[in-house]
């Protein structure tokens, strides 16, 4: 979708469709919504006194001006209280209207810039935002299908930006949006494509064409030779019981700048669990495609990375294998090397995500980076916790660190939420016959153990480990509440996140 920014106002705006928004509560608009209903001799107020439009969170309604102004339709989304009113609420009302438009069939759409008006928000961050919202918003995967939808999406969409002076600002926050929304997007199709589609060479493949794109970029796809050589024993482990060759990717942007604070993103990328010897139940292991999750959310910021050219060195480390059950796949009870030396003994099979965390969380190491982030869809007992869809857990050894990413979660509304990485949680990891054991021996607390076992190869670096299992695929029906810019399948969690944390880096310090 083509995204465009005009000075003028909305009310002369001639398009299929222009978008303007209320508050709930209120009875006289005001601002460019007051400017459209002026214009439409009072029609929205009339609504509003008739008890037809109250301004509600995810309420719409649609006027036919008939002439009374160019564009040929009006939408009015509803902002919900002002009280509750946040960023998140702009990208959600913004989803909202966007899949009216499509909706109705237009080809192209008009929109203020929610929130920068009585909202209160700073012009840029606002139209980022109802970028973000409408990209992601209208979001279909539709790879696979050779039946198009019914209705397609429009073509172009256009903020509207009243002072012609702020146009570049406007034009700022748009292209930051698009970017953000656009490596979402990706992530997504990584998650929801067949595990046949999205194997280990797959996402090695679209690594080198994404690095391939910029000339600050490169990548390196390790073999499983390669990762032998290294001694990166608990990632092979993992991997031996598959038929399709592992890839552990390495992205680097801005490579030898010495000049440059080190940043080592690392995402988990188990492209199939069917959970190895100890094999899952079979009740939705298809979803088990979406085991790299981690991974694509750092495929995605590495793209966003390269598109904004953020000046830091950027690492992006993913570990790629299926984890099946097979005559060679590794067992309960063997005992693994990984990359730092330490011997871990398989108690659980399907607990193979932190065993392929293990090594590149060792290999960060040689980047001296000044931050380690990983994400993983690690634990059900995460899930558990937080609830499905509600938050990520965060494990850090670092305040500083964790309190970037805080804010950064503040600013995106991709919310993570401080867990604890207590001493105590090691002991549940002892192992008779190796340094440690890859899981518990009970079902007490096993997020906090799965972050301890990390930890331990988590060394000589600030880090911070994002269990991101409950945030990766929606799967519940559609409500108020939630956020308009998800949909059923995967949700890219953790790249807009990212991206901001990178952005503001340098801001930080």
């Amino acid at each position: 979708m083509e995204i465009r920014v005009v000075a003028g106002g909305i009310q002369s705006i001639e398009d299929e469709l222009i978008v303007i928004n209320l508050f709930e509560g209120v009875e006289k608009p005001e601002g460019a919504t007051g400017a459209v209903d002026q214009a439409l001799s009072g029609a929205i107020r009339e609504l509003v006194a008739d008890g037809d439009f109250q301004g509600k969170r995810e309420q719409v309604a649609v006027l036919y001006p008939r002439g009374a102004i160019p564009a040929s339709r009006v939408v009015v989304v509803g902002l919900g209280p002002r009280d509750d009113f946040t960023l998140d609420t702009v990208r959600h009302a913004a989803a909202v209207a966007a899949k009216k438009a499509r909706e109705l069939g237009v080809e192209s759409f008009s929109s203020i810039v929610h929130g920068a008006g009585s909202g209160g928000f700073d012009l840029a961050e606002a139209a980022q935002a109802v970028v973000e919202g409408s990209v992601l918003g209208l979001y279909r995967y539709q790879e696979l299908k050779n039946k198009p939808p019914d209705r397609p999406d429009p073509e172009q969409f256009t903020l509207v930006q009243f002072e012609e002076s702020k146009v570049p600002v406007v034009e700022r926050g748009a292209e930051l949006g698009r970017i953000a929304a656009e490596a979402t997007c990706l992530a997504r199709d990584l998650i929801n494509r067949p595990a046949n589609y999205a194997t280990p060479s797959d996402l090695a493949e679209l690594a080198l064409d994404i690095a391939g794109e910029f000339d600050t970029m490169r990548c390196q796809v390790l073999s499983e030779e390669d990762a032998d050589e290294l001694g990166m024993g608990s990632f092979l482990g993992v991997a031996q019981g598959s038929e399709e060759p592992a890839a552990f990717i390495v992205m680097e942007h801005n490579p030898g700048r010495d000049d440059l604070d080190t940043v080592v993103l690392v995402g988990k990328g188990i492209t199939f669990d069917s959970g190895g010897i100890s094999l899952k139940p079979s009740q939705k292991m298809d979803r088990m495609r979406g085991d790299m999750g981690g991974a694509a959310a750092v495929m995605g910021a590495m793209l966003a990375v390269g598109q904004l050219q953020i000046p830091l060195h950027v690492v992006g480390l993913m570990p790629a294998t299926e984890n099946l059950p097979s005559g060679h796949a590794y067992k309960p009870g063997d005992v693994i090397r990984a990359m730092n030396g330490k011997t871990i003994e398989v108690i659980n099979t399907d607990a193979e995500g932190r065993l392929i965390l293990a090594d590149p969380l060792a290999y960060a190491s040689r980047f001296e980076p000044k931050a380690v982030i990983d994400l993983a869809t690690l634990t059900g007992a995460c899930v558990v916790a937080l609830g499905q869809g509600m938050a990520a857990g965060a494990f850090s050894t670092d305040d500083g660190l964790l309190a970037r990413l805080l804010a950064a979660s503040q600013a995106t509304g991709e919310r993570i939420w401080h867990m604890p990485l207590y001493d105590e949680y090691l002991a549940s990891l002892r192992s008779m016959t190796a340094d440690l054991a890859n899981t518990g021996g009970d079902r007490f607390g096993g997020v906090g153990v799965s972050a301890m076992f990390l930890k331990q190869f988590a060394e000589d670096y600030p880090w911070t480990h994002l269990d991101i299992a409950g945030m990766t695929f929606e799967e519940r029906p559609p409500s108020p509440q939630l956020p308009a810019y998800l949909q059923r399948g995967g949700t890219g969690f953790g790249v807009r996140l990212l991206v901001r944390f990178l952005r503001d880096w340098n801001e930080a310090n």
